[in-house]
């Protein structure tokens, strides 16, 4: 197959003047060699394509592909991980991934909340701050989390966001809607421990690729899986993979969530424990990094013995069996 590749490079946005934190979710060189590589070591054919307005270039020179392999992130508004997928699928072109409904929607993680609570599955409560006056009606009970309603990879979560008191929650919210220009959602922090449920393959057919529990080091940021734990994991975090009672639920969890909400192909479900040693549905990311030795996903296949092609593989073949439907469906 020519299978083309829409990513966001890191290093083209810092050349155009963004900040480090403004390119953080964006991809490095290294992760589209890797992806590259795995395509040929495949049998295929790779174009690069690049970000959204490569992409817009080349539709309008009428290129075309067989299959697109899509990780671009986006960069601008509430549904910027939607935007290459309503393109491609307005040129009927297949892609890899979750449709623009799903990306769309799982970008706010409100509303993902919303759906999966409707789905009747563990989610903390929470509520969202659109302006400081929201925060005189939250209740302070028990110990609270805030975080950028719209953000991934960790941005603007640091120890700060666990929060106790009325002056701890005016001050994090405050500086959040300030620094992201976006709500801030505040939900009831879970104490318990915390893990990964990376997934592979779509509907019925997606499975658990393996459970990583996150172990900070005394070093590193405590209680949260903070940006700065994150970007600096080989020094601050230990990944194991995880079994057990509370591993199993985290799974049973995170397929539900995935299923219920139509997510595709390959991602990562974050769940947390609560006190009572519940699991509970944090995060979910159908747009998983695939850095083949700092993403979590890469990570947690690697320690369960599945290696980067596989990973590609198995990402290809799912999305192929969508292609194949559609062919099928078309020629009846």
């Amino acid at each position: 197959m020519r299978i083309g590749m829409t990513y966001d490079l890191r290093d083209d946005y810092i050349a155009r003047g963004f900040s480090l934190e403004e390119t953080l979710e964006f991809d490095s060189c290294e992760t589209i060699d890797a992806i590259a590589e795995a395509l040929l070591h495949l049998g295929h054919e790779v174009d690069r394509i690049g970000n959204i307005e490569a992409l817009v270039a080349r539709l309008a020179r009428k290129d075309s592909w067989d299959l697109v392999f899509n990780i671009a992130e986006g960069l601008r508004g509430m549904g910027r991980e939607a935007q290459i997928p309503a393109l491609l699928d307005a040129y009927s072109i297949p892609y890899t991934f979750s449709d623009p409904l799903v990306l769309a929607l799982t970008l706010d993680k409100a509303m993902t909340k919303r759906v999966v609570r409707d789905l009747g599955l563990a989610t903390p409560d929470f509520t969202v701050v659109h302006t400081m006056d929201d925060v005189a009606g939250i209740a302070l009970g028990h110990r609270l989390f805030a975080k950028p309603l719209a953000e991934g990879t960790g941005k603007g979560v640091d120890a700060t966001s666990i929060v106790q008191t009325r002056g701890e929650l005016e001050a994090i919210c405050a500086r959040l809607l300030e620094r992201f220009q976006q709500p801030v959602l505040v939900e009831r922090y879970l104490p318990g421990r915390e893990y990964t449920v990376s997934i592979l393959g779509s509907g019925s057919k997606a499975r658990s690729a393996g459970v990583l529990e996150v172990i900070l080091r005394d070093a590193a940021e405590p209680g949260v899986y903070s940006m700065e734990n994150k970007e600096r994991c080989e020094d601050l975090v230990d990944y194991r993979l995880a079994d057990g009672p509370d591993a199993h639920a985290s799974v049973e969890l995170a397929l539900a969530v995935w299923q219920g909400l139509g997510c595709r192909d390959g991602g990562r479900v974050d769940v947390r424990l609560d006190e009572h040693g519940t699991a509970q549905f944090i995060e979910v990311n159908p747009l998983a990094g695939l850095h083949p030795t700092h993403s979590d996903l890469p990570i947690t296949c690697g320690l369960a013995g599945v290696g980067f092609h596989e990973i590609i593989r198995q990402i290809l073949a799912s999305a192929m069996e969508r292609v194949e439907c559609n062919t099928l469906r078309g020629a009846a």
